[in-house]
């Protein structure tokens, strides 16, 4: 299942957020987006997961252009195909672990508790499905988050700035989760961050600039 951007830029009016970025993602693959503040990485991450609009050029998954697609097309192809883990966790505060880790299999009404507690095994956390995130380190939310975004096995992985709220050490532990459970899944991983620890994993670093990606 593979990602290709072709010449892909975006403006808001007259002002652009990045220019002419190709990029070809192969399944299975791991690459860093990597830039200096402002340039956009976040921006095209979101439009890779048909959460924002583009001004130019075209995302193709596994041979679908998800330009194409309305935005109920887009939400069912985010929840067939992607998963995404956020800085800030985004965990539901009223759901325990379980609850929330579970959450995209209810959408995509094909609930599975023996693939839930698979995950929570697989990140390490065995035994705490039944906390609320209240309850847990900031460590811990963010495994909550990469359980939840691999559990209904989407062949897209996007990550933004995983470890960005992480200590060094957390942060590595973290990304080694993270590394691991793409791969156990075949999941192609796009990662944008800040730190050159974190973008060392990757098999591919990509510079995004101005004029594009590199």
């Amino acid at each position: 299942m593979t990602l290709v951007i072709h010449n892909l830029s975006k403006r808001y009016g007259d002002t652009p957020v990045f220019s002419q970025v190709n990029l070809r993602v192969e399944p299975g693959e791991f690459i860093a987006i990597v830039g200096e503040s402002g340039v956009g990485k976040s921006s095209l991450l979101n439009c890779m997961a048909a959460l924002d609009d583009w001004s130019e050029g075209t995302i193709t998954h596994d041979g679908v252009d998800l330009g194409t697609l309305g935005e109920v097309q887009r939400a069912h192809w985010r929840r067939e195909k992607l998963g995404f883990v956020f800085q800030a966790f985004h965990v539901l505060p009223h759901l325990d672990v379980a609850q929330n880790v579970g959450l995209p299999l209810l959408l995509l009404k094909r609930p599975d508790p023996a693939r839930v507690a698979q995950m929570l095994a697989a990140v390490g956390l065995d035994g705490l499905g039944e906390r609320l995130p209240a309850q847990l380190s900031g460590g811990q939310l963010q495994r909550v988050a990469i359980a939840r975004a691999l559990v209904h096995r989407p062949s897209l992985l996007l990550a933004d700035e995983p470890t960005g709220n992480l200590d060094p050490s957390t942060a590595a532990q973290v990304m080694g989760v993270l590394q691991q459970q793409a791969a156990d899944s075949g999941a192609a991983l796009v990662l944008v961050t800040h730190s050159e620890a974190a973008a060392a994993r990757a098999q591919r670093v990509l510079q995004l600039t101005a004029t594009g990606c590199h």
